[in-house]
């Protein structure tokens, strides 16, 4: 097991870690004590990622919002459809 506890690396870091997690896994070749630590790691690994994947949707949605609580979508630079003039103005939900 590592040092670095995922509180302490980041994103890419833990999602790195879980696809090694995976093949080790995947590979067959682990003992079953080994295989339950390492699928024990990537549950805390995965539940760590999902929790920083929801503060950064809230981060983005809060400065997404205006102020009257209505998602304020802009498209990204560079989009390669350009929207309707008769879609322009109107709230798009973020899925």
């Amino acid at each position: 097991m590592s040092d670095t506890t995922p509180s302490q690396q980041d994103f890419a870091a833990t999602v790195e870690q879980l696809e090694t997690i995976v093949e080790r896994l995947e590979s067959g070749e682990l003992s079953l004590e080994d295989a339950l630590g390492a699928f024990e790691q990537g549950v805390r690994l995965t539940r760590d990622a999902q929790q920083r994947l929801d503060t950064a949707e809230l981060k983005v949605r809060a400065l997404s919002e205006d102020s009257e609580g209505r998602l304020n979508v802009t498209p990204f630079a560079g989009a390669e459809s350009p929207q309707d003039d008769t879609e322009e103005g109107k709230e798009t939900p973020p899925w």
